[in-house]
This record gives C-alpha cells, structure tokens and sequence, in this order.
C-alpha cells in the first residue's frame, strides 16, 4: 500500500499552528471510518497515533508475520513489537490493574490499525431485540435507537469491510436484511471439521427453560476477501480491495485457509483498518502524528466545549523521554476503544453529569469445552472459525439467562490447553515417544482435535467499571486502567448451561471429552456447585453509553457527548448492550452513522469551504 508518506506525516510544530475540522485519537476501524468519510469530503482531519509509525508496504507487514513466526508464545499481541510507552494488554495485571471480584482478561493492540491487527474477523450483525434487550425481556437497558435506525449504516460497513456471507443463513437465525440484499462477497465454505461436527449434531434437540432448541449449524459473516458475490449491489457485483489489483499481494490475497486468522493473516486477506486508512490518506487531507499519546483532554469550563487535545510525544519506544504538544480543532473525536476512552476521559477530569463515564463495562466471557473426534476431521486446516451455532442468540430464556453464541475452532485445542506445544510436551516427557512415533502421535492428537466456543452475552452493570488511580501509571506518567469486574448470576448460568450443551454434542459425535477447568486461573469460579473457567472475549463496550438525556448516559443517538457538544465518543463503548455478535460491525456502522452527523455539523458552519491539500511537511 504505497502512499505519500511525506504528505500524511507531520511533527508537533505543524500539528501546533494547524486548526483542523477534525482531530482523531486512535487509528483502529472507528477512527479510520470518520477520517475516511470526513476527508472524502473535504475536511482537515488530524490523527493522533500512540505507536510508532508502520510501513503501509508488504515488506513492513511481513515484519509482523515474521516475528510472530519466531515468537514462542502465540498470543494476540505476539506479532507487534513491544512498546513500554503504550502497552497492549495480553495476561492479567500486565496492564490491566485488576480489582476484582473477578477478573476481566482479554486483550487490544495498540498498533495502526488497532485490534483489528488481532481480531478474528466475524461480523454477525445485532438482533432486532438486542436494541430492545430491557423492553423484550426485562434485562439490561435499551439502545435509543433501533435496528431501523442502524440498518443502513450495517450495509455500509459490510461494504467498506468487504464482508463474506450468506443472507439467507442468518434469516433463519433472526437477522434482518433490506429487500434482495446479498453480501459483498459468498460464504466462506464450511471446513470439513465443520461438516463432520454438523453431520452427527444437526437437528438435535436440547431443553432450556422447559422449551426445545433445535440445533442449527451456519457460516459466520466474516470480513475477509473471498469469491465476490456477482449478484451484490442489485448485479453489479463487488470488488474486493486488493484482490483484483495489479499488485494483490501488496493489499491483500483472498483467504487461503490459513488457521492463525488471530492474530494475524499472513496473505491479508483478513480486513483490518490499515485498509480504510489508505482511502482517508489518499485525500491528501488527512495528517497523522505517530508517538502522540493523548493524556487531557481540555474544556472550557463555561459550556463545556473541548478546546484542545494534550498529547505526549515521545522519542521512541526504548525512552520514556517526551515533549508535550497541543492538538486543536472544531470537533474532537475519542476512537480508541471502551476502556482507553473511559482512561482518558477520567483523567482529563471532564464535566460527567451522568456519573456513568467508565461504567457499564462489557465484553462476551467465552467457556470453552474440548474433546478428541473418533477419526482425522483436518485440524489445523481452513480459517480460525466458519461455522457455528446460532440457535441460542434469541429466545424466551433471554428473560433468564444471557444469549450465547458457539465457535467450532478449526485451530484444535490452542486457545484452551496452549495446544500443539502441550501435546508435544505431553508425547515426548510423559509417553516417551520419539522420530517417527513422535510424529505420528501428534498427528493423530492434533489433526481430531475439536474445541467449541461459547460466547456469552453480559449485561451492562452499573458496578462493572474502568475507573484511574493515581497510584497506578505506565511509564509516560499517563493513568493505567483500574478495573471493577464481576459476571452476574443472568450470564453465569449461561456458562453453566453451555457445558451442558458441549457435553451433548461430543456425545453425538462419539468425542472423548477431554474439557477440565483449573481452580488456579484467576478465572475460575463455581455455580451451582461445579467449577467452570471462562475466557475474555476482547469485546469491551459500553464505558461511555448513548442514551436519552445526560442523566442517563454518557452521549446522545450520534455519540456526541452530553457535557461537551463538539466531542463524540466513537467505538463500542457507546453501546448499551452487546447482544450475541461480535461488536466490529456495529461498531464500523455506528461511525459511519456518527461521520454523518460530524459532516452536517461542519458544512453547516463552514458551508461554502471546498475541498482543500494540507501542506505537505
């Protein structure tokens, strides 16, 4: 992806005599989205980059394949290299000040492009009912908006991330689509795991709440470049970016079955924000300063107008060493994620009417549960996920116990017991198997493999929350987050529950059940008098919640903030429930729907300003 670097990049001196339209924190898919939509049209816009700076080109993300490659420990932050000065949280308290009861885990990249460098690429959209969740069934709280209201913007970010799916699949699983719409792109087809998990478990009946569920399998909508679909945009067919280049391999092949979708794609062809990204710098509108940590956000005391962004600039990633810059612009935008957002926010000391700035935290706890298959099922073989059961996303029981959602792994057993590398340990120390017995055991182990994901649904807690301390700081001085977490009985008997599903299922497929839960990892806990340990599903929302007034919420319907008009707080920490679905489509469609908004508001004040190059440096 070759660009004008020359153009993009600037020092803190322009950043300091430039007024923009717009300044931007954060460089993952909401940020990425509004620099694009607002630059397209225009507009001045300024990004503040907490990392150092990447090389767009094949050569600067093949470093990351690289080093993933030569990493011992394949975690989701292993590809990118480590930065003292901006840390990405990957185990606990490495980050993350933990405060109880329990503990949250999970994991973002702060690299360009954020945790899209890292996420697994589903891209289900919310249930109708998800906007509803309290008026439905009498939990959690309602989104001010609803699927109506979102719809449009759903089709926009399955079109800017290039989604590959299957329609009438996700009708059958309560999904609803505008007249005669189709993904950009076809499913991806089922992995022969997947069709041999589906051949002894479809149609299989299971009781919740003294009601059947059948078992239903189907492909996940995942943003990732596949075969186009020629029937997308009523015939006019789709093209994906960086397939049918000239130069794919610099963009992006299509998938190739590779099963280390997280954390990263060694071909590309998994969408992340560096995509989005290059359309906003092609404007020549967008400047970027990397090694910029925002630490305060300034207001004006008399009506709350953000007047200006303080950031840190540091030497680079082996000093703590820094100058302090200033940022203005007409409007400001807080794109970082839930938690960082919330961090930052407290730290500045803003107006925080509501009280509600930083609760509210959510993310999908996922159990998970394992087994041996009786024959080979090609372990190892296709993307990470393509198909699952979402049967469990919608119903009565919701009034009980929280929605969930399952992932049939196509990795076997990593994400659960650190698999290849414990089988191999186990073959050679335990059954003292060596040269060609050594290979055929772990052939034999690996290649039956199977692991079932349960992703949980979780309330929006007013006592679940990221709060500062100043006890507590990294090593710029900035505040590190402090975290209050606990899973309420409405999710944890959804845990339990999902054991009771998996051990069903291994039944069906005549699986040695080989599921067991440490009561050492921080995460373990017991319900109903069983030991269960769940995961972080690295979803975090909801620390900045849209809503009605300012005394129920954080932001209004367009996710400006209440307290401070010309700030707009983007990313998931403005959804009040999470539903079943992974949050990154909801997340690009709500900023597409936010740039709108930014975009009247500017034309509104300068109506007549033409599309205008900044300086180059």
């Amino acid at each position: 992806m070759s660009l004008n670097r020359e153009v993009i990049n600037v020092d803190c001196e322009t950043v300091f005599n430039t007024l923009y339209d717009a300044v931007i924190v954060g460089t993952g898919v909401a940020g990425a989205i509004v620099a694009k939509e607002l630059s397209q049209q225009g507009k001045r816009v300024l990004i503040l980059e907490a990392t150092v700076e990447k090389d767009f080109t094949l050569a600067g993300f093949q470093s990351y394949v690289e080093t993933f490659y030569g990493a011992v420990e394949k975690n989701p932050n292993s590809p990118y290299p480590t930065n003292p000065n901006v840390q990405s949280p990957t185990n606990y308290q490495d980050y993350f000040v933990e405060q109880g009861p329990m503990t949250l885990s999970g994991s973002y990249t702060r690299v360009l492009g954020g945790t899209t460098l890292h996420w697994e690429a589903k891209t289900p959209r919310m249930l109708r009912e998800d906007f509803k969740l309290y008026k439905t069934y009498g939990q959690g709280l309602d989104w001010p908006i609803s699927y109506d209201d979102i719809e449009p913007y759903y089709r926009k970010a399955e079109y800017e991330l290039g989604v590959c799916g299957d329609v009438d699949e996700q009708k059958k699983l309560g999904v609803e689509f505008a007249p005669g719409y189709v993904f950009p792109m076809k499913k991806l087809p089922p992995s022969y795991l997947d069709q041999k998990v589906s051949e002894k478990v479809e149609g299989t009946q299971v009781k919740l709440y003294d009601q059947d569920y059948t078992i239903r399998f189907s492909t996940f909508p995942q943003a990732r470049n596949g075969e186009p679909n020629p029937d997308y945009d009523h015939g006019n067919g789709f093209v994906p970016h960086g397939v049918t280049t000239v130069h794919p391999v610099q963009y992006g092949e299509r998938c190739q079955g590779n099963a280390n979708c997280v954390p990263i794609c060694p071909v590309q062809a998994k969408y992340d924000a560096r995509r989005t990204l290059g359309k906003a710098f092609e404007t020549g509108r967008v400047h970027v300063l990397y090694q910029a940590v925002a630490y305060k956000v300034e207001h004006n005391s008399e009506n709350g107008h953000v007047t200006a962004i303080h950031y840190k600039h540091y030497k680079n990633q082996n000093s703590g060493e820094y100058t302090i810059g200033t940022a203005r612009g007409t409007l400001y935008v807080l794109a970082t994620n839930a938690i960082e957002n919330a961090r930052l926010l407290l730290g500045s000391e803003l107006l925080n009417t509501s009280g509600m700035i930083g609760r509210h935290l959510m993310d999908h706890p996922f159990t998970l549960a394992w087994a041996l298959m009786p024959e080979v099922t090609g372990t190892m073989r296709g993307p990470l996920v393509t198909s699952g059961i979402g049967t469990f996303r919608k119903g009565k029981f919701r009034r009980n116990q929280s929605a969930f959602a399952v992932d049939i792994h196509n990795d076997g057993w990593g994400w659960a017991t650190g698999s290849p590398k414990g089988e191999l340990e186990d073959a050679v120390d335990n059954k003292h198997k060596y040269g060609q017995e050594l290979r055929q055991t772990l052939i034999s182990r690996v290649s039956r493999q199977l692991l079932l994901a349960f992703m949980c649904e979780l309330l929006p807690e007013y006592s679940n929350r990221v709060t500062i301390d100043p006890n507590y700081k990294d090593k710029l001085g900035n505040y590190r987050p402090v975290i209050n977490f606990n899973l309420p009985d409405y999710s944890r008997r959804t845990l339990a529950y999902t054991r009771k599903v998996s051990r069903v299922i291994f039944e069906r497929l005549g699986a040695e059940d080989f599921t067991h839960y440490d009561s050492r990892d921080p995460a373990y806990f017991v319900f109903e008098n069983e030991g269960y340990v769940y995961k972080g599903g690295n979803h975090f929302s909801g620390t900045h919640i849209m809503g009605t007034t300012n005394k129920n919420s954080v932001v209004d319907t367009y996710l400006r903030c209440w307290d401070h008009q010309n700030l707009f707080l983007v990313g998931a920490g403005s959804m009040p429930t999470i539903g079943s679905s992974n949050t990154t489509l909801t997340i690009a469609a709500l900023s597409f729907r936010v740039a709108e908004e930014m975009l009247r508001e500017l034309n509104s004040i300068s109506p007549n300003l033409q599309p205008a190059t900044l300086p180059a440096r």
